[in-house]
């Protein structure tokens, strides 16, 4: 019993902050297209800071769960995709990029946040205070993890529909029409190679190797400028 119910402290730690990551990510950019002359999504009940309008049964739930579950090195999912018309928009090329950042920029503040409320722990003490400390440590790792591979300068990624929104046209063209294999290249570098090279007994992790050293970073920037360290 008591096995149980460690496990279901530890999932739930992991599950509530992975919700309110990826659903206020597509949230994010519902509104950013609302403002910006889109209200396909605001429309549709998708501008949103409820979760459960976001929820995708499979991305949000079953994929999490499941890496969850038979203890995966990391956690991924996803949220139903906010839809927006970026020809409503006065300037659809600038608009995208604003929509596509709005996401990763929410991550980022629910990091920044998580760290602000650490300074409210000392006030809450036992079982309770240790699984929020563990809900907010979970929190900032996650929303880093999503800011940094979204802002990935590769479509369909976040980051790379920002750049196509900001590069000069004969830049942006050929990475705009990278977007069909952008899924594919992702999931060769963050499933495939790492697979290969541990059949042949090496330990190789190309997007690993790049993105961590950025959430470390990134980590301590933040730290610093919650208070949290001099």
């Amino acid at each position: 019993m008591e096995s149980i119910t460690s496990f279901l402290i530890e999932a739930s730690a992991w599950i509530l902050p992975a919700l309110f990551a990826i659903t206020l990510h597509e949230a994010a950019h519902g509104w950013a297209a609302w403002k910006l002359g889109d209200d396909t999504a605001k429309r549709l009940g998708r501008v949103s800071f409820n979760p459960l309008r976001h929820i995708d049964p499979v991305g949000t739930v079953l994929v999490p769960g499941a890496l969850l579950l038979f203890k995966a090195p990391f956690l991924f999912g996803w949220a139903k995709p906010v839809p927006v018309d970026f020809w409503r928009m006065p300037n659809p090329r600038r608009d995208m990029a604003l929509v596509a950042i709005a996401g990763p920029g929410v991550n980022l503040l629910q990091a920044f946040g998580a760290m602000l409320l650490f300074h409210l722990l000392p006030y809450v003490g036992g079982m309770t205070g240790g699984w929020l400390a563990m809900n907010l440590e979970n929190a900032i790792l996650i929303n880093l993890i999503l800011f940094v591979f979204n802002m990935m300068p590769l479509p369909p990624l976040d980051g790379g529909r920002v750049a196509v929104g900001w590069l000069p046209l004969p830049l942006a063209r050929p990475l705009a029409r990278l977007e069909p294999y952008g899924m594919v290249i992702l999931l060769i570098s963050l499933l495939a190679v790492p697979l290969a090279a541990r059949t042949l007994g090496y330990e190789f992790n190309p997007l690993g190797e790049v993105l961590w050293p950025l959430v470390s970073g990134l980590q301590d920037i933040l730290l610093v400028l919650a208070g949290h360290s001099g």
